[in-house]
């Protein structure tokens, strides 16, 4: 595959690094959260895990899901629509084993909110806020509210001894816990899993390495901090967090049900290849085996969509081939393992493309009308909510934006969207702000 410029406004992988390096991931949580969100769960005969496919940089959605074939051609473009297996819905031709799983899957056509940049637009849709309301406007817009994984690590903790938050195959900027803290970071698998020798980095030790060994490790750490014990006595609470985190760490390398997890290898190589022998493919087969050993929560953060020049091209010949093999595969693979109505699918990138098309064959940024995809969860399949204008420039019909989604999403997973958190500040911030249930994808 051909390497992908950075994003137009220049943020490369470093910058995504800077972002909750710090910590490696969370795994504490406040516990009498947990034991009132898994209640609530209970009575609502709801646990349901949540699978985000994050498109980097802004999916078309006017040459996927939403096209306009009576447009004219400088908005409509290339590509032609097809029929799926749900009568009166037709998506792009480039997703026709999607269209084979469309009775899963359905679409909000009428998503918009008023941001085309990349930073705030992604914050927004990865946490249901806007950045910058009632923050300080001189900070970054990246991590001000804390991701949709971070509260439900928080509210709903870990089912067994995998973490409850995990992204993958590398760590968004919005996609951390804000001012939830360290604790509540996700784990990040720093690597593709589509790689050969794919293993999680600095985390997971070699699959053949016994139990026992790492305790001896463990051993003699114990004994070179003997002589450091002095010195923690007076530690902040930030280098109390890295040992906790540490002891953490080698609970869960010591793990049997996480090693069987994270070791993709273990697929049959049919399956592997249904999915995709690329990274988006395997991120989805992945994610399938994540929640299937009890994540709550996994981001996948597939670069890069900006897709300013050559949009046509670059879909037909990279993306839609790359999307159409994983999210097609995922989407059966929960079914047939009987996961799909306990693993809520969302789909979206930041926002959508242009309609119409740019002098370099290309779309631009365009956040006033787009689609996200649903599936699972409690969502019903093969429905189309809303609708856009001629042109796909404007919501026509039943608007819907990232507030929305957000009270939608926890509604779902049994988390009340009115609950509140505090800020080191003291300020309460609800969950999801102020945010209507999308009731006709339920």
């Amino acid at each position: 595959m051909r390497k992908r410029p950075a994003f137009c406004d220049g943020h490369s992988r470093r910058d995504v690094l800077k972002v909750g390096a710090a910590s490696l991931f969370g795994m504490c949580w406040g516990l009498a959260d947990v034991l009132a969100a898994r209640a609530a769960a209970g009575e609502s005969g709801r646990d349901v895990s949540l699978i985000i496919l994050f498109l980097k940089g802004g999916l078309s959605t006017i040459d996927t899901w939403d096209l306009k074939p009576e447009a004219p051609r400088e908005f409509r473009g290339e590509f032609r629509p097809i029929e799926t297996v749900v009568p009166g819905i037709q998506i792009g031709e480039h997703l026709p084993r999607v269209a084979q799983q469309m009775d899963k899957l359905s679409l909000i056509r009428s998503f918009n909110h008023r941001n085309s940049d990349h930073g705030p637009a992604d914050h927004y849709m990865l946490t249901g806020y806007f950045p910058g309301a009632g923050f300080n406007p001189n900070l970054k817009p990246n991590n001000q509210r804390p991701a949709f994984g971070s509260i439900v690590a928080r509210k709903l903790g870990p089912r067994g001894s995998v973490p409850p938050y995990v992204c993958l195959p590398r760590l968004h900027p919005s996609a951390g816990p804000a001012y939830l803290g360290a604790t509540v970071a996700p784990l990040v698998i720093e690597a593709d899993p589509a790689a050969p020798d794919f293993a999680v980095p600095d985390l997971m030790p070699p699959l053949s390495l016994p139990a026992d060994r790492l305790a001896r490790r463990e051993e003699l750490l114990a004994q070179i901090d003997r002589y450091q014990r002095a010195a923690e006595a007076q530690a902040n609470s930030a280098a109390q967090t890295v040992s906790v985190f540490r002891e953490r760490a080698f609970g869960l390398m010591t793990s049997a049900e996480a090693k069987r997890a994270f070791d993709i290898h273990a697929e049959p190589d049919r399956l592997r290849d249904e999915y995709g022998r690329h990274t988006l493919g395997q991120c989805c087969l992945m994610a399938r085996r994540l929640v299937e050993a009890g994540v709550r929560c996994v981001t996948i953060d597939h670069a890069n969509w900006d897709t300013h020049d050559n949009n046509f091209h670059v879909l037909r010949q990279d993306l839609l081939p790359q999307l159409n093999a994983g999210l097609s595969t995922l989407l059966r693979d929960l079914a047939d393992r009987g996961l799909l109505e306990s693993t809520l699918v969302i789909v979206t990138g930041e926002f959508g493309r242009t309609p119409r098309i740019n002098a370099n064959a290309g779309r631009d940024h365009w956040g006033p009308a787009f689609t996200v995809a649903l599936a699972g969860g409690g969502i019903q399949g093969g429905r189309v909510v809303g609708r856009t204008d001629a042109r796909a420039e404007r919501p026509a019909q039943d608007p819907y934006g990232p507030e929305d989604l957000a009270a939608t999403l926890f509604h779902l997973m049994g988390i009340d969207p009115e609950d509140e958190f505090y800020t080191p500040e003291g300020r309460p911030v609800k969950i999801a702000n102020q945010g209507r249930l999308i009731r006709a994808l339920l």
